[in-house]
C-alpha cells in the first residue's frame, strides 16, 4: 500500500518532468542504460523472444503485485504473451534517464485494432544488467474528458 502511495504522487511528478528529463544531455553511462533498456523493452515486448532478452536481466526484482518475479517470471510473461496475444506490440513514445534509471512511457496494444494502454516502465540499471521494474498501466478509455494525446 506505502508503494501504492509513493506510485501515486511520484507519476504526476515524473509526467511534470517528462520533457526536461527527455530533453537533457545523458551521460555515458545514462546513454548506455537506455539503450540497453530499448533493446532489451524490443527483445522481450516486441520480439517476445526471451533468451535475447535475458542477456539484460540482473536479479530483475518485479515490483508489479500482478507479475511474477526474477528472469523466470519475465520468461512466464513472454511464454504468455507469444500464447495469448501474439500481435501484440508495444509503442515507445517517450524515453527518460535519470542516472540508474530509465523511464519508459508505452502506448501497448495487445490485438490489432484495439486501443490499447498507456504504460509508465521504470528500469532500475546497474552494471549494465536490469535490475528492478516498476509500472502503471492505464487502459485508453473510449472517450476522453479532453482533447489532449496520453502519448
Amino acid at each position: 500500500m506505502k508503494l501504492m502511495k509513493v506510485v501515486m504522487i511520484a507519476l504526476p511528478i515524473l509526467a511534470a518532468a517528462m520533457p526536461a528529463l527527455a530533453e537533457r544531455a545523458y551521460s555515458p553511462e545514462e546513454q548506455k542504460n537506455k539503450e540497453i533498456v530499448l533493446d532489451f523493452y524490443q527483445k522481450a515486448l516486441n520480439d517476445k523472444d526471451f533468451e535475447a532478452a535475458s542477456k539484460y536481466l540482473g536479479k530483475y526484482i518485479q515490483h508489479n503485485p500482478l507479475a511474477a518475479d526474477g528472469p523466470e517470471g519475465l520468461r512466464g510473461f513472454i511464454e504468455f504473451l507469444k500464447k495469448t496475444y501474439p500481435h501484440s506490440k508495444s509503442e515507445i513514445t517517450r524515453v527518460m534517464v535519470d542516472g540508474n534509471y530509465v523511464i519508459l512511457r508505452v502506448h501497448a496494444i495487445r490485438e490489432p485494432g484495439d486501443r490499447g494502454s498507456a504504460i509508465v516502465d521504470i528500469f532500475r540499471v546497474e552494471n549494465n544488467k536490469i535490475e528492478e521494474h516498476w509500472d502503471s498501466v492505464q487502459p485508453i478509455p473510449e472517450k476522453s474528458a479532453n482533447t489532449n494525446t496520453m502519448f
